[in-house]
């Protein structure tokens, strides 16, 4: 079995194509169940709204949409969830409406996401005179263990994505083990996930998301994961599985996971396509 956990729709703003055209790029990559996770909304413009995010109003499309292309996926053999990319915070009131959202619906899935690109977030660095790459550094990780903690998600995505998009100039998990390593505990203690995010190396020092590094000391600690391709076009729908799952095994994972109704749900990790015969084992 094979699974792409992380994907969106034109509602966000800023992805192409309609979901069962992803649907259909899985099915061509024999891929056999995705979740689609379009970012919530958030009320507060920090957050970003039109172009980053879906408005309020578009949640009823959102669900129907995915719930019809379901329908015609399961046709052709390709299980379509239901999730959502919720936001991860530290300044708690900016987390009520968001709350509200998420006990209002269904959802199959619940990413918790910081991105620290936003105005939210450099905001927020900035009122607390948080400067260096250092101090952003370890602020994002210890918020991310907070949002472990809190109950809200199901797994925390792109984990170390505070190294993109010009939050930082330099990042090397060696100098911020202790605070990493406490991250990744709280994922463990909660019994939740971490996803590894593949869309990392299409972009910034074109690393998978989480780091190496990080997933050598997430192996060691017995982190449970998650994996997509944060797709934003059909094209992108499983976008170098294929190396970060020969990545996985070299590192002792042999498992990963994905949630139907908010439940767990383990697989085998899958082997990396055989190159001569095409075949999958």
């Amino acid at each position: 079995m094979r699974i792409d956990c992380h994907m969106h729709t034109p509602l966000c703003g800023h992805a192409i194509g309609h979901p069962i055209e992803y649907a259909l790029a899985a099915r061509d990559q024999g891929i056999d169940l995705i979740t689609i996770t379009c970012h919530i909304p958030m009320e507060w413009e920090d957050f970003g709204q039109a172009g980053i995010r879906m408005a309020p109003e578009d949640l009823k499309q959102y669900l129907e949409m995915v719930a019809e292309v379901a329908e015609v996926a399961s046709d052709f053999g390709v299980e379509v969830l239901c999730g959502i990319e919720a936001e991860v915070f530290p300044d708690e009131t900016h987390m009520e409406s968001m709350d509200v959202v998420l006990a209002a619906y269904d959802f199959d899935f619940v990413l918790g996401s910081l991105h620290a690109q936003c105005p939210s977030y450099l905001g927020w660095l900035k009122r607390n005179k948080i400067k260096d790459d250092a101090m952003k550094i370890d602020s994002y990780f210890r918020h991310l263990k907070d949002g472990a903690e809190s109950g809200r998600y199901d797994s925390l995505s792109h984990p170390d994505v505070i190294r993109t998009y010009g939050v930082v100039s330099h990042f090397d998990p060696r100098e911020h083990e202790t605070v990493i390593r406490e991250f990744l505990q709280s994922v463990v203690d909660a019994d939740i996930c971490m996803e590894v995010n593949t869309s990392g190396l299409t972009k910034g020092d074109f690393e998978v998301h989480p780091d190496p590094l990080i997933l050598d000391w997430a192996s060691e600690m017995g982190v449970n994961l998650t994996m997509g391709s944060d797709a934003h076009k059909p094209s992108s729908v499983g976008q170098h599985f294929e190396s970060v799952l020969g990545l996985l095994r070299a590192r002792g994972f042999r498992d990963l996971h994905y949630f139907r109704g908010r439940q767990r749900h383990r697989i085998d990790l899958p082997k990396p396509q055989d190159a001569e015969s095409g075949a999958c084992f």
